[in-house]
């Protein structure tokens, strides 16, 4: 936090706050009121700076402030009341936790009198927000609220980015302070570690190297110089879900998406590969389960920007802390000083090995006559390829249909809920996406069962007129918890077939146009109307009801 003057004027705590978030360059707030934060809301429709969005659920609120930051770039900003509807975005938060998205929560807190005594609408949310936030706060002395957002912010977005929770007791909205308009703040540098040499000399030694990029090169925009330096070493690359579209899907380089639901080419590169250089990924259990316990730390070297992230699912026999950007030009720069070298005949045969790979991965198969999901995607990648909007998913099949058929080609354009599998995700995501891409369409794929859990969004699509196209693969159950009762239960279905509405019906009560379709002919057709149709729209597709991804 750095002071730039002493000029000082005296406002409510209410007004602190509005004119904190302004001077961070707030302009878009998701949230839902209540009696408590009622002095906020009075504050906010004095101005004009910022617009608050109003969703119909506060964990839509959280969700769509990560879907405007994960396209934005900037911290998503979420106001919700006391009591339940703090509780209420705790799955949001969590979400954005483990994906590494800046937000900052702002909740309302009962009288600091009341506080632990089980009064109306009271709920500790920092306590319950603890172990899902890089920080939580509650404000009980109006003096510290401007320097406790401001915190907040600085937080939110240094190191590796995530949530944080402000809470605010009623007390501090009528009293007085000093607010500072100059008060602002800087990112918390991280300063490099590690041995950006012998980094390189591993790379170039190497006779089998793979680079898995993940969502930290996301977050970081470091997709071209990930792409430089992968050309630069001719070193295969591969994606986990949380890093699609980091890396050209069409290169010759690219071997596709790691993990269990992953491409054969992506997990037999890695496995095949003699040393991994992992950029901003996790390695959860969903990547970790595909190999031997072994397989991976005997040739591992890490780069995240967040040092508690080394070697806490694989040990790491070298590392580097710092930002992935920052490190990939370090490198470049490093390699291009004339110092190093790699044979590239050895190379040239590796890289052919992956392409082989690529080649004989398995092309997903039609079960019946009926139309399949990946028959969907695919066709929907073919018509939006040329203006390339941002996709969100919700969690389920049509979430891996998605990542595996839809070819991204930049980062910040899938919009899923990796470490949280989070149902309901994928519509306020993609509200917020929307926004943050100046009101460009955004698409939403969801499945029938992850729909229904956030449907009541469409409210907020309609009520701003948000050109979200949702299309749903309607297949009649909970898709992937089926596959798994097909796979460890026997088919033994239990709870999983699952009865719709009928979302045409459903579009229409909201004023939204809405179209069914059945065959693969239909597709495109559908698709047209969608994209010449102002404001929201659904298509129902109705697929096959036991495809297996």
């Amino acid at each position: 936090m750095a002071s730039l003057s002493t000029d000082t004027i005296t406002l409510t705590g209410a007004e602190i706050i509005v004119e904190t978030l302004k001077n961070l360059g707030v302009d878009t707030i998701f949230g839902y009121p209540g009696g408590i934060v009622l002095s906020i809301y009075d504050e906010l429709f004095k101005q004009n700076d910022i617009k608050h969005y109003l969703v119909r659920h506060e964990q839509s609120a959280v969700h769509a402030a990560e879907g405007y930051a994960r396209v934005s770039g900037k911290c998503g900003v979420v106001l919700v009341t006391s009591g339940p509807g703090a509780a209420n975005t705790v799955s949001g938060i969590a979400n954005a936790y483990l994906d590494g998205y800046p937000v900052v929560v702002l909740t309302g807190q009962v009288f600091s009198s009341l506080i632990g005594k089980d009064a109306f609408q009271e709920v500790d949310i920092v306590d319950i927000t603890k172990s899902c936030t890089k920080a939580a706060y509650q404000v009980r002395d109006v003096n510290e609220l401007q320097p406790t957002l401001i915190k907040a912010f600085s937080t939110a977005l240094s190191s590796k980015q995530g949530p944080v929770v402000v809470d605010l007791v009623k007390d501090i909205f009528t009293q007085n302070a000093e607010y500072n308009p100059d008060e602002t703040f800087t990112l918390r540098k991280i300063i490099p570690t590690g041995d950006i040499k012998r980094v390189l000399n591993e790379l170039c030694t190497a006779e089998r190297p793979v680079i898995v990029a993940g969502g930290g090169v996301v977050t970081s925009d470091a997709a071209k110089e990930l792409t430089e330096f992968a050309k630069l070493l001719d070193i295969p690359v591969v994606n986990t879900m949380m890093g699609l579209g980091t890396y050209p899907f069409n290169d010759e380089n690219y071997a596709g998406m790691i993990g269990i639901f992953g491409d054969m080419s992506a997990n037999k590169t890695v496995r095949e590969s003699d040393l991994v250089f992992s950029v901003g990924a996790r390695f959860n259990d969903r990547v970790t389960c595909c190999f031997n316990n072994d397989e991976l730390s005997c040739k591992f070297i890490q780069l995240d920007i967040n040092e508690k992230e080394i070697s806490r699912i694989i040990p790491a026999h070298l590392a580097i802390v710092g930002d992935a950007k920052e490190i990939l030009k370090d490198l470049v720069c490093e390699f291009k000083s004339g110092v190093y070298s790699f044979d590239r005949i050895l190379r040239s045969r590796w890289i052919n090995n992956v392409r082989d790979y690529v080649a004989k991965n398995q092309k997903p198969q039609k079960q019946s006559n009926m139309m399949c999901s990946f028959e969907v995607i695919q066709q929907i990648y073919e018509y939006c390829k040329s203006f390339n909007p941002v996709v969100a998913t919700e969690v389920g099949q049509h979430q891996i249909w998605t990542a595996k058929n839809y070819k991204f080609s930049a980062p910040r354009k899938f919009i899923t809920s990796g470490g949280s599998g989070t149902m309901g995700f994928g519509l306020p995501a993609a509200i917020g996406a929307c926004i943050a891409a100046n009101r460009e369409p955004v698409i939403c794929i969801s499945g029938d069962g992850s729909f229904q859990m956030n449907f009541h969004e469409l409210a907020t699509c309609v009520d701003y007129n948000l050109p979200v196209k949702i299309f749903v693969l309607n297949n009649g159950y909970l898709g992937m918890v089926r596959q798994l009762q097909q796979k460890f239960c026997g088919g033994r279905y239990s709870q999983t077939k699952i009865s719709n509405p009928d979302f045409i019906k459903l579009a229409r009560s909201y004023g939204i146009f809405a179209l069914r379709v059945s065959k693969v002919s239909e597709i495109n057709p559908a698709l047209e109307k969608a994209f010449n149709t102002d404001g929201p729209v659904i298509i129902d597709f109705v697929v096959e009801p036991e495809e297996v991804v």
